[in-house]
């Protein structure tokens, strides 16, 4: 190795599953999926997401920061009010699948309840 090379920093490289990972823990709260969902549709002001997520100033205005440190959203200001949006299309679409999936699941759920209920055509027979 060369003396006078400069040094490559020390970096190591953060596999994507750990990126993914830390990605859906930001998507993990009730509060910041429901101001996702409304993003999906437009951008709001704070104003107008407050009766819509049903939580104090204080802890939506908290959950708006994280998902501005993450990246998901961002805003902007209009004279005093400020107003969000999502960064990407793709986070909308995100919902969407989710949603797909959910519905699945519950559905396959409740016909594997309806099964198990007394009386079902599909109780197993001797």
């Amino acid at each position: 190795m060369n003396a006078d090379a400069p040094r490559q920093p020390s970096v190591t490289a953060v596999p994507l599953y750990q990126h993914k990972a830390e990605f859906f823990k930001t998507l993990g709260h009730p509060v910041r999926i429901r101001v996702l969902e409304l993003l999906s549709e437009r951008e709001h002001a704070v104003a107008e997401l407050l009766p819509e997520v049903g939580v104090e100033a204080a802890h939506l205005s908290q959950q708006l920061a994280i998902l501005r440190r993450t990246g998901i959203v961002t805003s902007r200001r209009e004279g005093t009010t400020v107003v969000y949006r999502l960064t990407s299309p793709d986070i909308a679409e995100l919902l969407t699948v989710a949603r797909s999936v959910l519905t699945a699941l519950l559905t396959d759920r409740a016909e594997l309840l309806d099964d198990l209920r007394p009386g079902s055509d599909s109780t197993p027979r001797d």
